[in-house]
């Protein structure tokens, strides 16, 4: 299937070609017939399934045949973070190269003063987050009553972020009448919830679940003691010889040391998150992607628009609380055909997180046993469904096991206990 076949216009699909867009991916191929026919869409499909292109070409194309009689509004993307704002604004700037559909892109965390000043010439498309439109909107910069297409992206994230009395209030300034795209990377109670109350007779579309993760990317485990992480960090680094990895923290201070730390020993990095002055973060995004800083570190928030051609490296330095974080994190590699290596280090405290990873993912993730910073408590508990196999073993005559295995268990007695602990991870 090409691009052609979906029913775009010429001038979308000369820019289209121009980016190198060869054929739809399954979520843009399933999405923009019905948006184009005027349905509802519940998109579920985790990042990097192309779903920004899925609902911007079909909008920006309805919006350019369909004549402008008045300066209002017409379309509106609700995004969680100002870096997913950004990236789909300069999809949606190269998308709609040669068709006239001026857009404008509101977030917090800048003056809103260039703002104001691109919404006064006027904007066919206004692409958000929910804070900063609020303000403007209660300044009565923004009006929202004629909007024709509401998009609702990252709808998961938007409740994680404790974005939905924010977001209902927008809600409540929409019209009855429009077309309503709504999508999200899980379908929890919660989120259907909202959609259910938003969509009418919607196209369910579902790809690539949540819960599965790409072949491309290779994925390994390292385990290790927490104030051992920042020196296996610099190891593999170095051993590995990687010039280009996003790195994930939990916190924003954790994302600071670590790049501190990685800068100290000679390798270039900078940190992104939510406290970071807007220029840092598009300085650090543009270094990154660029490839004249070597390594990015990221909190999820932060990292959640970042689209980076051909990243060979995701590093979870700190392995997240919520088992779909993972999957999103290391789909910032293995994109777009290419190959990718996701790297993980857990503490003994972590393995919690790692046991509900293993599970939603349905895959056994290898690890790495053989690293200067192993720790003894993991090799035990990865031997330790071994050790219990030597204890049932037949006894001797003497009624008591054979001697070289009783040995083996009297051993180390207390790490086989703590192992007891952990080996259902494995």
């Amino acid at each position: 299937m090409t691009f052609s076949d979906l029913k775009l216009s010429e001038p979308l699909l000369v820019a289209l070609g121009e980016l190198g867009y060869d054929s739809p991916t399954p979520i843009q191929q399933q999405a923009i017939t019905p948006i184009l026919e005027g349905r509802d869409i519940f998109g579920s499909a985790q990042t990097g399934t192309g779903k920004t292109a899925a609902f911007a070409l079909p909008v920006l194309q309805q919006l350019h045949l369909k004549p402008k009689t008045n300066s209002a509004i017409r379309a509106l993307i609700l995004a969680p973070t100002r870096e997913l704002a950004i990236q789909i604004s300069e999809n949606i700037h190269a998308y709609s190269k040669y068709v006239k559909v001026p857009h404008v892109t509101i977030f917090g965390g800048v003056s809103q003063k260039n703002q104001e000043r691109e919404l006064r010439k006027g904007a066919d498309i206004i692409v958000a987050t929910p804070g900063r439109l609020l303000d403007l909107m209660n300044q009565g910069f923004v009006r929202l009553d004629r909007i024709e297409y509401f998009v609702l992206d990252e709808a998961d994230k938007m409740l994680d972020m404790g974005f939905i009395h924010d977001i209902k209030k927008v809600i409540a300034k929409l019209p009855v009448q429009k077309q309503t795209l709504f999508f999200s990377a899980t379908a929890a109670p919660d989120i259907m919830k909202l959609a259910n109350s938003l969509l009418k007779n919607p196209v369910h579309i579902s790809v690539t679940p949540v819960s599965s993760t790409t072949s491309l990317i290779e994925q390994s485990l390292y385990y290790v003691s927490k104030e051992n992480k920042r020196s296996l960090l610099k190891h593999i680094i170095d051993d590995f010889r990687i010039d280009h990895a996003l790195v994930f923290t939990r916190t924003k201070r954790g994302a600071d040391r670590v790049a501190k730390d990685l800068n100290k020993s000679g390798i270039k990095a900078e940190s992104i998150h939510g406290d970071k002055s807007q220029n840092a973060r598009e300085r650090a995004l543009s270094g990154f992607k660029n490839k004249t800083l070597r390594v990015l570190v990221a909190t999820d928030i932060a990292a959640r628009g970042i689209d980076v051609d051909k990243l060979s490296h995701v590093i979870n330095f700190e392995i997240p609380e919520v088992a779909e974080t993972y999957v999103h994190r290391i789909g910032r590699t293995g994109r777009a055909g290419s190959t990718g290596k996701a790297i993980s280090f857990c503490t003994a405290e972590e393995l919690t997180y790692m046991k509900d990873i293993n599970k939603l993912v349905k895959q056994k993730i290898d690890v790495v046993s053989k690293h200067p910073f192993v720790e003894d408590i993991f090799l035990a508990a990865a031997t330790n469904q071994q050790s219990q196999q030597q204890q049932k073993q037949p006894q001797s005559k003497s009624g008591r096991f054979n001697t070289n295995n009783n040995k083996s268990v009297r051993k180390n007695n207390k790490q086989q206990q703590n192992a007891k602990r952990y080996s259902k991870v494995f």
